[in-house]
């Protein structure tokens, strides 16, 4: 514990502050943003809101990006096709909690024609897509990766595909506990959330000659 005589300046050109005033000094409270708070501050570069506190990110690699679009091109086609519904980039911004606000950045998910039809708000959203694909950047750690499966699952995601440029896996969970690795020897399918889709992961990473 630091002791309070610590903190008094002992330089002799500096006014000595009575005892009392460091102790009835207060540490202020976070004060703490909503979602759509965060919405109106416009540009602040790559971030997201946990529990009403802004948490900034360090911007992707070229393989995270390379990655993001190769997904969203896949299922985009598929999606476009069938007229089945919208598929999301860019880290769009979605609500996982509420009072305090935490709103996460899906790298590419698929919402159906049906949830759609259910979103109200005009800034991130408020209804779950049916998949949400999250693309490994360097600064992600597992703990993190973890905690977002528990959020998307809970606000009624039924898939999360975990992509990893560096090791060219798939990770794909049908719940925070159940998941299937997939290599570039594998295929991966949209099973029954997105029946139809299906490629082959080695092509998902840019990767010939397997």
């Amino acid at each position: 514990m630091v002791q309070i005589d610590t903190l008094v300046p002992a330089h002799p050109l500096v006014k000595e502050l009575p005892r009392w005033h460091f102790a009835r000094e207060k540490v202020k409270p976070r004060k703490l943003i909503t979602g759509e708070e965060l919405y109106r501050m416009g540009d602040l570069g790559r971030t997201e809101l946990v529990k009403g506190v802004i948490i900034y990110k360090m911007p992707t690699g070229h393989p995270h990006g390379f990655v993001e679009f190769s997904i969203a091109r896949h299922l985009g086609n598929l999606v476009i096709k069938d007229k089945l519904g919208q598929v999301f980039v860019g880290e769009t911004g979605i609500y996982t909690k509420r009072k305090p606000d935490t709103v996460r950045g899906m790298d590419v998910a698929f919402m159906s024609n049906e949830r759609l039809a259910q979103v109200k708000s005009k800034s991130y959203l408020d209804v779950a897509p049916e998949l949400v694909v999250e693309v490994l950047s360097p600064d992600d750690t597992w703990s993190e990766v973890n905690e977002k499966l528990e959020e998307y699952f809970a606000i009624g995601v039924q898939q999360v595909w975990v992509a990893d440029p560096r090791r060219h896996v798939v990770h794909v969970y049908d719940s925070p506990t159940h998941v299937e690795q997939l290599t570039v020897k594998d295929t991966l399918s949209g099973g029954t959330v997105l029946p139809g889709f299906s490629i082959a992961v080695a092509e998902l990473f840019g990767i010939e000659n397997i």
